[in-house]
């Protein structure tokens, strides 16, 4: 080989390994994205860690479309399947729109919801009807909901799956467990799947009213009799929420289903623990496995403090929870280990409640504090909780996409937030809300986040789309740049390294063509 082949076989190898630094920078992502064409479950994935498919960027500038104005108010996240978007009201209405433009596609009316002023208590007005984020089961083509239903003139809870194509009825039952209440029930956590059931919590209105308990469903979805589990189960006992701010049981690789508890009427630790203010193993078929609760779990009962997040599983198995009493806990997943047994603890993590669903990214957790989204990493060893950043902004569960962290706020402010450092890169009103767990959802080229009532529509083009030129920053101000030594996703698209490695290769590849044609003249003039 001639020394100037070798050279070219040289630098061309050395810009393509720049290459491929970059592009591994550009890859690292957190395991389990949800599909970029579907978002069929809360935050994306069984296992809830709120992580879109790959998306370039997503405008905020401007609207894709907004959904005509629906008959109720949407509580839950909106879902995508097969080109359409999913969501439920207030009114016991289920709605598919066109992905393409909003337009209804279909609606289906299952019955008529329970007037609020028929209930104990509760804050859900005028009525409460569909409160819980629905699943879709993509096998199937069957979504499930679960509506707070009048029946014979009584609330019942009505577990009811639709064809996701037309809105047909497949099946509908009662789910309202066996000598409860009804009234003193709300079905408010989002809705999973597991070995072929549908899995969801219920426990009380807000104010715990009535008498009630906590309960963890597990119906198949064909019908027929549900396995449950009980919080607060002995006599005497009762309440224990299982509510986790709207979020889904998270179901791991195993099948099995995690959950956190609320507060339960056992408040004295020289009483049996009720396995309320606690984070739940169960088996598919809603058998206990093991369980964490804080030490203080009878003064927190006394006091209202939840554990009220999604439990966050992370890859080196390790467990993050947290609730009302603004503690952050390190668990050990193979070991709960019971009471007190926290790997490591992170005391006064934020200035309120952390109630909701969250987003994982490998040992970091994004977590939904509704005075603004906060982040904490975890280490292994030794176990500990460090708190990365308070953003003071949003504070509804967060998902991540385009790089960005996303959450909406109280404010109808939906935001986009570096993920190293917090600030706001973007963000865009969307209108009221109509709870205060709102969290967008991302897949088939759109952004989605459910205002009071109506669905807005943001593009968020994957790979091979064009991307938008995004808005970065309020009009008239500028957006705060993070730290100098932290990696920043430019425009919420490729990571900085990965970036700075494409540019490396390109000016190589550059200066190397300068040279040959530099050579090249030099030549002919000898």
């Amino acid at each position: 080989m001639s020394r100037r082949r070798r050279l070219a076989a040289g630098l061309v190898a050395l810009a393509g390994l720049t290459w491929a630094a970059g592009g591994a920078a550009a890859a690292a992502v957190s395991p389990d994205p949800a599909s970029a064409a579907s978002w069929t479950v809360y935050h994306g994935s069984p296992r809830g860690t709120g992580v879109a498919g790959p998306v370039t960027a997503v405008d905020t500038r401007t609207r894709a479309w907004t959904s005509p104005t629906l008959d109720g108010e949407l509580y839950g996240e909106p879902l995508v399947f097969a080109g359409r978007v999913y969501v439920a009201t207030q009114n016991d209405t289920v709605y598919a729109l066109s992905a393409a433009t909003g337009a209804v596609a279909w609606s289906a009316h299952l019955g008529s919801p329970v007037p609020s002023t028929s209930l104990p208590c509760g804050d859900i007005t005028p009525t409460v009807g569909i409160t819980g984020t629905p699943v879709i089961d993509p096998a199937r083509a069957e979504i499930f909901v679960v509506a707070d239903e009048m029946v014979n003139g009584s609330p019942a809870h009505m577990l009811t799956g639709l064809a996701t194509a037309t809105g047909r009825t497949e099946m509908t039952q009662d789910v309202d467990p066996p000598g409860a209440d009804p009234a003193a029930l709300l079905q408010r956590t989002g809705l999973t799947l597991d070995d072929g059931r549908v899995v969801f919590g219920m426990g009380g209105n807000y104010g715990d009213c009535g008498s009630y308990r906590g309960r963890v469903i597990a119906a198949p979805e064909t019908g027929g009799k549900p396995r449950i589990f009980t919080v607060d189960a002995a006599g005497g006992q009762s309440q224990g929420a299982v509510w986790m701010g709207g979020a889904a049981p998270v179901v791991d690789g195993s099948g099995h289903v995690w959950v956190s508890v609320g507060n339960g009427s056992v408040d004295s630790p020289s009483q049996p623990f009720d396995h309320s203010d606690s984070v739940l193993e169960l088996s598919p078929t809603m058998r206990l496995l093991q369980y964490f609760a804080p030490s203080d779990w009878a003064s927190n009962n006394a006091q209202d403090l939840d554990l009220s997040t999604a439990p966050a599983l992370l890859p080196d198995g390790q467990v993050i929870g947290a609730g009302k009493n603004r503690t952050v806990y390190l668990l050990d997943g193979a070991h709960l280990g019971g009471i007190g047994s926290e790997q490591a603890s992170l005391g006064s993590a934020c200035g309120d409640d952390i109630d909701g669903g969250v987003a994982v990214s490998g040992m970091t957790v994004y977590l939904p504090c509704q005075s603004g989204t906060i982040a904490v990493r975890a280490e292994q060893s030794p176990p500990a909780l460090r708190l990365l950043w308070s953003s003071g902004t949003g504070g509804g569960p967060p998902i991540l996409a385009a790089g960005l962290i996303w959450t909406i706020g109280q404010n109808g402010t939906l935001y986009g937030l570096n993920r190293a450092t917090g600030t706001v890169r973007q963000q865009t009103s969307i209108g009221a809300v109509a709870n205060h767990f709102p969290t967008p959802a991302v897949a088939g080229g759109l952004m989605l986040a459910a205002a009071a009532r109506n669905v807005v529509a943001f593009a968020a083009p994957g790979p091979g789309a064009p991307a938008p030129a995004i808005q970065t920053a309020p009009p008239g101000t500028t957006a705060p740049s993070p730290p100098a030594s932290q990696p920043q996703a430019a425009g919420g698209g490729l990571p900085a390294a990965a970036l700075a490695g494409i540019a490396a290769g390109a000016l190589i590849v550059i200066g190397f063509l300068g040279w040959l044609l530099w050579q090249r003249r030099t030549t002919g003039h000898n």
